[in-house]
């Protein structure tokens, strides 16, 4: 493996770790009532824009062009607004259940994109692996879900908006991955949580002005700061580095790392316990991961020839 790639697989294990431990702790900032999950997008969003503006001060300057901040206008839509803001309004319209399965299409929707507009061919290594880790990714889901012993309360529209969020990151992962590889992550992330932050900024100014900040228990406050700092910023920091080196359905696969994530923070907790199917979840998820980074790229097919 290339000391590129090893970085790149570096950075999206450890991004996607970050995104698998927001989803306990965001139920338990939730739980309270208090916070809403808007209330947690806009934190982000608008937090996240302030803390690249911050870190650009000292980074080296670069000049984006003006067509690539157009670009990066419609990469925030995409990869921020849509996706965070989308998936956040339909996880409160269906059951958590639903959600979590939905995530599960994103390397599909990626892999198909990319047949299309990247010309990527679609092996028989990627898609075992994709329908390995799916399923790796679904053995959590339903024994978490067999465990927990809550309700579903599936709502087909929520289903179509998370179906919707999703499509609008596999679209971001694809569409973007040449602009992504011409600026440093800190100056793409400054540009497009700017774009985010301003087009949010509207809609969630009444919600962030009454919210009384000083009642806040030190645990909420605890669980904000990772959200923000941990499950955005830093995970904002090293997914362009992961997208820069790797192939985007490479990239997608990372996202069925979250629910392992997840599984081990409530084991610790627990909240749960270990079991044979869990084991063999982390087991598919890997292996599916593995598959997918090992087929053939269009390069490879090509130098082939």
């Amino acid at each position: 493996m290339k000391k590129d790639e090893l970085k790149g697989h570096l950075s999206m294990t450890t991004a996607n770790m970050m995104w698998g431990l927001m989803s306990p702790i965001s139920k338990m900032v939730l739980i309270t009532s208090i916070i809403t999950p808007f209330i947690i997008v806009e934190i982000r969003v608008i937090g996240a824009a302030i803390l690249f503006w911050i870190a650009s001060i000292f980074t080296k300057r670069e000049h984006v062009s003006p067509p690539d901040l157009l670009k990066l206008f419609f990469a925030s839509m995409l990869g921020v607004l849509f996706n965070q803001g989308l998936f956040t309004i339909g996880l409160g319209m269906t059951s958590p259940v639903d959600a979590s399965i939905i995530t599960t299409s994103t390397p599909i929707l990626t892999m198909i994109i990319a047949a299309i507009y990247l010309k990527e061919p679609i092996t028989n290594k990627k898609v075992s692996g994709i329908f390995l880790g799916a399923s790796g990714a679904l053995l959590l889901i339903v024994s978490n879900q067999n465990t927990s012993g809550t309700t579903h309360n599936s709502n087909i529209w929520g289903d179509i908006v998370c179906l919707t969020a999703e499509l609008s990151f596999a679209l971001y992962l694809v569409l973007f991955k040449q602009l992504i590889s011409r600026y440093s992550p800190i100056t793409l992330m400054k540009w497009m949580f700017t774009y985010a932050a301003i087009c949010i900024i509207p809609f969630s100014f009444q919600d962030i002005t009454h919210l009384e900040w000083l009642s806040l228990e030190p645990n909420i406050w605890y669980g904000l700061s990772f959200i923000l700092l941990g499950s955005t910023f830093v995970s904002y920091l090293l997914a362009p580095i992961g997208q820069r080196y790797l192939r985007p359905t490479v990239v997608s696969m990372y996202c069925y790392v979250q629910p392992i994530v997840a599984s081990c923070v409530a084991v610790y907790w627990g909240m749960d316990s270990f079991n044979l199917l869990k084991i063999i979840a982390v087991i598919c998820v890997f292996s599916g991961v593995f598959l997918v980074t090992r087929s053939k790229s269009r390069a490879d097919m090509e130098a082939a020839v």
